[in-house]
């Protein structure tokens, strides 16, 4: 039994006949009247009363059509979602993000996306980048913001520059670089307090670079997971510290002076990552609207 033949089924039904169905359906009436006999033989029941005038359903043929309104019903229904779900109208989506990487624009453009797609579920995820990206590998979310991948991840994952965060030294006030400008080569003796590798390996690994490329090799006196605790103990005197730019706008600036650095290379890439095993129109949907705003979430 297919489909076609509850909808000639029905439509012979709704008709009140074999002729008049046929001329609605663009069939032969002798094609018809075959699919419906073979319809009957596979059930083993007669659904059509043929001997009178009109053709009129059987007991069992009322029951029946009952029956296939709702399959034919629940069939338009799923192509329907299918359609919708192709066209990226229907779904799902899952995102993640970290604090301290997505700025003020990313909340408007996520409710720009739900105005646009009101059926689509969105399922908003915090978590810090080495996070995302087991996230991403393992499927629970299709796209992250994150920090730039590092292997293994980078190998199967896709990742898209959205834009380059500036480093800034985090100084103590009355320290004799707290000016403007800051040259890493002159923070060859100062104490560091950095951000765990655990938490964010790409700021880890960049401010080893930077140093590195300074010609010495920081003094690291304490780690933290999260940028207030670095902050923090930048204030209690442990060390200066190199944090994002865009970290710093919600952090305590009490006796702190957050200054530039000279080195042309001395940002971090904030990037939009997915798996691309795991696209889907509404994904695609979500990018372009990322792209729209030239990356600034």
């Amino acid at each position: 039994m297919e489909l076609r033949h509850l909808r000639y089924f029905v439509a012979v039904a709704d008709y009140g006949g074999f002729s008049r169905a046929a001329r609605r359906l663009y069939v032969s009436q002798s094609a018809l009247s075959e699919q419906i006999a073979d319809l009957e033989s596979e059930l083993g029941v007669q659904l059509f009363d043929r001997s009178r005038l009109r053709t009129v359903l059987t007991a069992p043929g009322e029951l029946f059509l009952k029956e296939a309104r709702k399959l034919l019903s629940g069939a338009d229904a799923a192509i329907k979602v299918a359609r919708q779900s192709a066209a990226g109208d229907l779904g799902e989506i899952r995102i993640g993000f970290f604090t301290g990487g997505v700025g003020p624009n990313f909340p408007r453009l996520i409710q720009r996306f739900r105005q646009s797609h009101p059926r689509v579920q969105i399922a908003l995820h915090e978590m810090i980048p080495a996070l995302q990206w087991k996230a991403l590998a393992e499927g629970t979310i299709d796209i992250a913001f994150t920090r730039r991948l590092e292997v293994p991840y980078s190998n199967f994952l896709t990742s898209e520059v959205l834009r380059k965060d500036p480093l800034y030294a985090v100084l103590p006030k009355n320290h004799p670089l707290a000016r403007d400008v800051v040259d890493v080569r002159a923070l060859s003796h100062e104490r560091f307090v950095m951000c765990a590798r655990e938490t964010s390996p790409s700021l880890f690994d960049k401010m080893i670079e930077l140093c590195s490329e300074a010609g010495f090799s920081p003094e690291i006196v304490n780690t933290a997971n999260v940028w207030s605790s670095i902050v923090l103990l930048v204030q209690a005197g442990e060390g200066i510290a190199i944090l994002p730019a865009n970290t710093l706008q919600e952090l305590p600036k009490t006796g702190l002076v957050f200054c530039p650095l000279k080195q042309k290379n001395a940002s971090i890439d904030l990037v939009m990552a997915w798996s691309p095993d795991r696209e889907s129109t509404v994904l695609c949907h979500l990018q372009q609207l990322i792209r729209e705003a030239g990356g600034k979430v």
